[in-house]
């Protein structure tokens, strides 16, 4: 495993709401990042990157002027060179950026912790800095597992095991006697024309 002495790791946090969505984010950051150098650099490694902690905005800006995608992301890696060699690691790795509203609202939606879900995020980018990607399945295959080993040695779940939904509660319903009354037989009409197309429109709805 690295020494975290001989890794340079540059934290900026350019959005304060972080202070206040993780107790240390900084820390947090430096922790996960380490996790995730522990497998794939020798001991001694000597090796620099930076982490950006910023909000939905900014990472809209960086993720339209890199990757001409004009939304906002969970996280942005950008590595210094496309392939290195694990044994000999460049002086700088690259920088990673994250994203607080949309780690926040994917935490939220996957039923997880922030703090999980920002480990797991930080890990993802260090990764693509090493050289991972998951641009088919292959290169998924190789990334992921990694991904779940080092989330797992933390003692955090695997990310991308689908969490089960909640069974509904059974409600009692009581039952009811209806009297049958003798209903007069409507007369069949055509339907008007507006009326035709949205009852084409719900049958189409109905067939998968």
């Amino acid at each position: 495993m690295p020494d975290g002495s001989s890794i340079d790791i540059d934290i900026r946090i350019a959005s304060s709401a972080w202070r206040a969505a993780l107790p240390n984010p900084k820390a947090a950051i430096r922790r996960a990042v380490l996790a995730a150098l522990k497998a794939e650099l020798p001991a001694k490694a000597k090796t620099g990157l930076s982490v950006l902690l910023t909000d939905d905005a900014e990472m809209r800006k960086l993720n339209a002027g890199w990757r001409a995608k004009d939304k906002p992301t969970n996280v942005l890696s950008f590595p210094a060179e496309s392939a290195i060699d694990p044994a000999r690691p460049p002086a700088y790795l690259g920088d990673i950026a994250l994203a607080l509203a949309t780690c926040r609202r994917e935490a939220k939606e996957q039923k997880k912790t922030l703090a999980d879900h920002v480990t797991h995020l930080t890990v993802h980018g260090v990764l693509h800095l090493l050289g991972y990607d998951h641009m088919d399945d292959e290169q998924a295959e190789a990334m992921e597992p990694l991904e779940t080993a080092t989330l797992a040695a933390m003692g955090i779940a695997d990310p991308y095991r689908a969490v089960p939904a909640k069974p509904k509660p059974k409600t009692a319903v009581k039952k009811t006697t209806v009297k049958k009354t003798a209903v007069k037989k409507p007369v069949a009409r055509k339907a008007a024309p507006v009326r035709r197309k949205k009852a084409a429109a719900a049958k189409r709805k109905n067939v998968k």
